[in-house]
């Protein structure tokens, strides 16, 4: 359960997360706070920063994964948009791509709306969720060393993965600009699908 664990700071576990991708590695941060940090953490053309789609960080991140089967592809999302897309689970369990990994923030609110509670902050588990619609490598992140053996874990061998971290309400201290189309022209040649 997330009581069991340590709270700890989203964008320190993102730097940390940044800083084991060294094989252009893809990484999808979800609307909000995860692609705010995964902006400040790390900016690479590798990044896609979500604006204006809740919940859609890992289907997005499927889509890359089953697209480009070489490359390890990160899904970066808070609690209150995985559970507005609990569907996308299953799928993925189903499809069950060897290169994702899905990395929930879980501060049982949604942050960035007022801080109303998300069902996290009630009985809701995400890793029991994420097992019980098929994902079996499903873990919570006890502290930051254990964050980062589960990191060195998507690197090396099949997935995918679901992995889930108690974090603090600390807001980001800067947002990527709004301009979708860079940001999409930035990720596509970051993938070597689009020229430089």
């Amino acid at each position: 359960m997330t009581r069991n664990t340590k709270t700890m700071n989203r964008l320190e576990l993102t730097k940390r997360l940044a800083a084991k991708l060294t094989h252009e590695e893809a990484v999808i941060g979800g609307i909000g706070n995860s692609n705010f940090d995964l902006w400040n953490a790390a900016r690479r053309p590798q990044n896609f920063y979500m604006l204006g789609s809740m919940g859609l960080a890992a289907p997005i991140a499927l889509g890359v994964a089953l697209a480009q089967p070489h490359r390890r592809v990160y899904a970066l999302e808070g609690d209150g948009s995985i559970l507005m897309q609990l569907g996308a689970l299953a799928t993925i369990a189903n499809l069950a791509p060897g290169n994702l990994a899905i990395i929930v923030w879980d501060n049982a609110m949604y942050q960035i709306t007022g801080k109303q509670a998300t069902a996290t902050a009630g009985r809701a588990d995400l890793v029991e969720i994420a097992r019980a619609a098929g994902i079996a490598q499903s873990a919570w992140a006890n502290d930051e060393e254990d964050f980062e053996r589960l990191i060195e874990r998507t690197l090396q061998g099949p997935g995918p993965w679901f992995i889930a971290a108690r974090i603090d309400g600390t807001s980001p201290h800067a947002q990527p600009p709004r301009e979708p189309i860079a940001f999409k022209d930035s990720f596509m040649r970051g993938l070597g699908t689009k020229p430089a």
